[in-house]
């Protein structure tokens, strides 16, 4: 193992990630509904200047999936993450906060974990995914008691020049859920019934966005965030599977893609504004959705939620 960090550092021209020695509880912030207003002024003092935000969320797995008919695959993959974000609630979020070059805001805390009312005694689940969260290290007592309220944390981000901004680079990995919940919690409506309508949607509310996973068809890299980075050299900071520590991570690995596979320079036109696993330049317009019902899933292994969405997407 030694071996093969050595020589996928020697590929890298021998850089090490700006984040590997950091300490999480002090770069890693958390976020309740004691602290939400606080911590916002402060990430809105900061935006400007480090517009790079790299986004991940935790959600309640899946639970239902959509009855055709579908013209096509991608028409049943949105269909499939419009039911599930309809029916459930997010859990977490993290953002984390960069300049153009990755640099990272003074004071040590670069990462915000927002952690939202979340009550297993409530609100819907998948089982399964619920407990894998539990072992990642979420105390679901405490969402259900200091959880953040989603249509405050709406009100504020909207005012808070995170979004509806142009200047702001969003930067995410296999991420068509991820803004599924982002949408959902900032229009307080569901999803839109047509793809294209989504597109738009986050268009409007996230107007430059990159999809690391995307990034990667062009690097003739495969797999999972956790994956990519242990081939990059690249040490996570802070508990696999909660939004904080993958948002963080997610950051590196895109500023480590773009200065060493695009030579600092991401072409938008190419780049930018796809999302894996959903949309097809091939795919044409779709026309009016299709009324669907909603059925229930199948029990499956302890899985993680995310990792569960994210099978269900388009083959890599």
């Amino acid at each position: 193992a030694a071996v093969k960090r050595m020589t996928t550092e020697k590929k890298l021209g021998g850089k090490q990630d700006v984040f590997s020695n950091l300490d999480y509880k002090k770069v890693i912030r958390e976020v309740w509904s004691f602290n939400l207003k606080k911590e916002m002024e402060i990430i809105m003092d900061l935006v400007d200047d480090y517009p790079y935000i790299a986004m991940d969320t935790e959600f309640p797995g899946i639970v239902a999936r959509p009855v055709g008919p579908f013209r096509n695959s991608q028409e049943y993959h949105y269909r499939l993450l419009k039911c599930n974000v309809d029916l459930l609630k997010i859990i977490q979020m993290g953002l984390c906060f960069c300049d153009e070059k990755g640099g990272l805001p003074p004071g040590g805390v670069c990462v915000w974990q927002f952690n939202f009312r979340f009550d297993l005694n409530e609100d819907m689940y998948a089982r399964d995914s619920i407990e894998f969260l539990k072992k990642s290290g979420i105390n679901f007592d405490r969402h259900a008691k200091d959880g953040i309220d989603v249509m405050e944390f709406a009100e504020m981000l909207i005012t808070s020049a995170i979004v509806l901004n142009d200047d702001v680079k969003w930067v995410t990995f296999h991420s068509g859920y991820d803004y599924g919940y982002l949408l959902r919690l900032l229009t307080c409506e569901k999803l839109p019934e047509r793809e294209d309508d989504f597109f738009n949607l986050l268009k409007t509310y996230c107007p430059c966005v990159y999809d690391v996973r995307y990034l990667m068809k062009s690097c003739d890299l495969k797999g999972g965030l956790s994956g990519v980075a242990a081939r990059l050299a690249i040490k996570r900071c802070g508990p696999q599977h909660q939004a904080g520590s993958d948002s963080l991570l997610t950051q590196s690995v895109f500023f480590r893609l773009k200065d060493e596979f695009f030579k600092g320079n991401l072409d938008d036109e190419l780049h930018m504004n796809h999302l894996y696993g959903l949309g097809s330049k091939q795919q044409k317009r779709l026309a009016a959705g299709i009324g669907q019902k909603t059925k229930e899933l199948p029990s499956s292994a302890s899985t993680s939620p995310k990792m569960v969405a994210k099978t269900q997407s388009l083959d890599k």
